[in-house]
């Protein structure tokens, strides 16, 4: 894996959304620094389908010793808004505008492992719509979000 620097501008305007995200994956590109923070990583890719995974530590704690929900979120927002990424083409750019979460069951260290699942929706010219849930080893709903991406054009 390549170390977290900004990927090149031009690579950045002529690289088609799904190429990009799978340039991560085989790690042709550097992963986003907050992909090492929070210990997820972006591990399938195609086109309007993300998936992540990762493993709540105890480091992922809020004071009341349950994994924190700013967890689920970002893991979530990644995984909805890489969906919307897989469909741009080169040179589009998009931002989160909303989105919307449903805690359904509680995360612990001894959770294990989790996948996180982004599909899109729809995609428009200006708008893309997806959802996504996290899903533990047994195949239980952890949460399930959805979210709105602004879409940008040059």
């Amino acid at each position: 894996m390549l170390p977290h620097a900004p990927i090149d501008e031009a690579i950045l305007r002529n690289t088609p959304g799904l190429e990009l995200l799978q340039m991560m994956i085989d790690g042709k590109l550097p992963r986003p620094p907050i992909n090492e923070t929070l210990g997820f990583h972006l591990a399938k890719i195609e086109r309007g389908r993300a998936e992540f995974h990762a493993v709540p530590e105890h480091r992922h704690f809020n004071p009341i010793g349950s994994i924190h929900g700013g967890f689920a979120a970002t893991i979530l927002d990644s995984a909805m808004a890489c969906a919307i990424h897989s469909l741009l083409d080169a040179g589009q750019t998009y931002t989160t505008i909303e989105f919307k979460i449903t805690f359904i069951r509680g995360m612990t260290p001894e959770t294990g492992p989790i996948r996180c699942i982004g599909e899109v929706i729809n995609v428009g010219r200006r708008l893309g719509v997806s959802q996504g849930e996290i899903i533990d080893a047994n195949g239980k709903v952890l949460a399930h979000g959805t979210t709105s991406c602004m879409i940008f054009t040059p």
